[in-house]
C-alpha cells in the first residue's frame, strides 16, 4: 500500500518538523524553510486522503449502483 506508507511517513516527518520548531535551535531561516517542508507533507498527505476517499466511494457505487456516503 504505497500511498498509506507514503502517509504516514509524511506524518512522521511533520511531527519531527514540529519538533525541530518547537525546540526554537533552528535559525529564522531554517525555521521558514522546516515550515514550508511541513506544509507542502500536509498538502500531499491530504491529497493521498483525498484519492482514498474517491477509490471507496466508486467501490461503493460499484455495490449498489448508487452512491451512498458512508461514515467510517
Amino acid at each position: 500500500m504505497r500511498g498509506k506508507d507514503n502517509f504516514e511517513n509524511n506524518l512522521k516527518s511533520v511531527d519531527e518538523i514540529i519538533e525541530q520548531l518547537e525546540s526554537g535551535e533552528l535559525s529564522l531561516d531554517d525555521s521558514i524553510k522546516a515550515y514550508e517542508k511541513a506544509m507542502k507533507l500536509l498538502k500531499n498527505s491530504s491529497d493521498i486522503l483525498n484519492q482514498a476517499e474517491g477509490k471507496v466511494l466508486k467501490v461503493i457505487e460499484s455495490n449498489s449502483g448508487d452512491i451512498e456516503l458512508e461514515e467510517v
